[in-house]
């Protein structure tokens, strides 16, 4: 069967699509920084679901990192047809909070791996009879953030760059589709050390990683370009692009900001 690489599988979204491959045959190779938690993962699909779910423990922040995970596919001939840059993480607060390096560390693992793993696979992917790319932003990619300014950047390139790559791919076997989740119930807030306010604003709209996975891939196998999970997801990003910046940004300010 062909095989599917996610990263950030040992979790929350990443964990949740895995399952949802899993169940309709797929072997997956997970790409986490959690040994232990990814051998659980690996063991509860291939008991389940009868696939193989081999796993690679990797630091995506760290230099050749998504090389790794390319080199590992290609001296074990994995049969690869599906690519899920799913790995990401946010950095709350305000901008001069954080060292340079954080910053930097972040927008490696939330531009650049997908970039290079995108690049590395996309040979391999078009000998596929039907591939597909599916990337993670967030809805925070229709906005400017304050309070998450770097991390709201990095999705929004990302949803950029989805979009112009369909396009470039439009004549051939490969599918790319971008998610742009809302608040999840992931480690999400705890690893961006949301404040209280953005904390309890977020309750009201959180979705469950299963559900928002289901979604995902069921986009994904649609051949959608774009993907919102939840209505209220929906209706804030046609919001944001009829309402006056200034006020959007202000009004970021308020919930996110330090």
């Amino acid at each position: 069967m062909a095989y599917a690489v996610i990263t950030g599988a040992s979790k929350g979204i990443g964990k949740c699509i895995a399952v949802e491959l899993a169940s309709r045959g797929y072997d997956l190779l997970l790409i986490a920084r959690s040994e232990a938690e990814l051998k659980a993962v690996s063991q509860e699909l291939e008991s389940r679901f009868n696939v193989k779910a081999p796993f690679l423990m990797l630091d995506l922040s760290q230099p050749g990192s998504a090389k790794k995970i390319f080199d590992k596919c290609y001296s074990e001939a994995l049969p690869v047809s599906i690519l899920v840059n799913n790995a990401g993480y946010g950095l709350a607060g305000s901008f001069m909070s954080y060292e340079a390096g954080d910053h930097l560390a972040m927008m490696k693992v939330n531009i650049d791996v997908p970039v290079e793993l995108t690049h590395l696979f996309l040979d391999t992917l078009k000998k596929s009879p039907q591939s597909y790319i599916l990337n993670i932003a967030s809805s925070a990619a229709y906005q400017a953030v304050p309070g998450l300014s770097v991390y709201a950047a990095s999705k929004a390139f990302l949803l950029s760059f989805t979009r112009a790559l369909r396009q470039e791919l439009k004549s051939s076997n490969v599918s790319v589709t971008c998610i742009c989740p809302g608040t999840t119930d992931t480690n999400f807030n705890d690893r961006a050390n949301l404040n209280d306010k953005a904390r309890q604003m977020a309750k009201r709209v959180t979705m469950t990683s299963e559900k928002v996975a289901k979604i995902a891939v069921s986009g994904m196998f649609s051949g959608k370009a774009e993907v919102i999970p939840g209505f209220i997801n929906k209706l804030g990003a046609v919001l944001v692009k009829i309402l006056p910046n200034e006020m959007v940004e202000k009004t970021a300010m308020k919930i996110y900001g330090p």
